[in-house]
């Protein structure tokens, strides 16, 4: 939904956020607000109707937020664990492929250590542009009729034979799992709830009856807060993009400390 505010600083999209949801507030206040004082003139007690219903709004839309920057970390969490999972499995099929007798052992760690290049330099950027990396995946082909033609003399290289097979199966297992995720986010039915949401706060605040400045104080402080929320579920939302974005640090901790020659 957002995708322009993951090319900006952090500080410049939460500015933006405040400055369009106070921005439309205070327009309201005082171009809009008057018509509605003109509506509600002749009803007594306005501002203890409005404000029973602000509270009771308040309250489901508040929840509504909280729920979505819950929903919009635990979905960060989980993408920084697969990617962690899977260079971990990396990391481990390295170690036990180093085993291996030449020219086996010296053909599978450069076909890892291709793997391994190729995610840092070339499918984390288009995962950070909400691409799914599907080009070249001929290593991981590769590295499998490999292992597949391998037979093992002895009965040390059949344990360890096994266990790299139980090790690849755990790697395309997290591999798969982190390409599904790139394109995982809050739909977008979620975020046409949280722009009504936020339009109808804007009408209830506009219907007191209050002095204007003083509505434009309140309305602000309130608008500014619910702005820094829906900036930071936005951020969050996609896991791969923007400033708050997972990077390749662990594929890259994984190269220079076990792989780098």
């Amino acid at each position: 939904m957002f995708y322009w505010i993951y090319d900006l600083p952090v500080w410049k999209a939460e500015l933006g956020f405040v400055a369009l949801f106070v921005g439309f507030t205070w327009f309201g206040l005082i171009f809009v607000r008057p018509f509605l004082r003109l509506w509600l003139r002749k009803q007594t007690g306005v501002n203890d109707i409005v404000g029973y219903f602000l509270s009771l709004f308040s309250v489901m839309y508040g929840l509504l937020l909280g729920l979505l920057t819950v929903a919009s970390y635990q979905n960060l969490a989980d993408v920084e664990q697969t990617v962690m999972n899977e260079s971990s499995a990396l990391a481990g099929l390295y170690r036990d492929v180093s085993s291996y007798p030449e020219p086996e052992r010296q053909e599978l760690q450069a076909l890892l250590r291709e793997y391994t290049r190729y995610v840092i330099d070339e499918a984390w950027p288009l995962q950070q542009k909400g691409i799914i990396p599907t080009r070249r995946t001929n290593s991981v082909n590769l590295f499998y009729a490999r292992l597949m033609k391998f037979e093992p003399q002895t009965a040390g290289l059949e344990i360890i034979h096994a266990e790299t097979f139980r090790q690849f199966n755990h790697f395309t297992e997290f591999r798969r799992k982190r390409l599904y995720q790139v394109e995982t986010g809050i739909p977008p039915v979620l975020w046409y709830t949280v722009g009504i949401g936020a339009v109808i706060n804007a009408l209830l605040i506009w219907m007191f009856e209050v002095r204007l400045p003083a509505l434009l104080l309140l309305g602000g402080l309130t608008m500014t807060f619910t702005a820094t929320m829906v900036c930071l579920i936005a951020l969050m939302d996609h896991p791969y993009r923007g400033k708050l974005s997972i990077t390749p640090r662990a594929f890259e901790l994984v190269y220079d400390g076990l792989m780098k020659q």
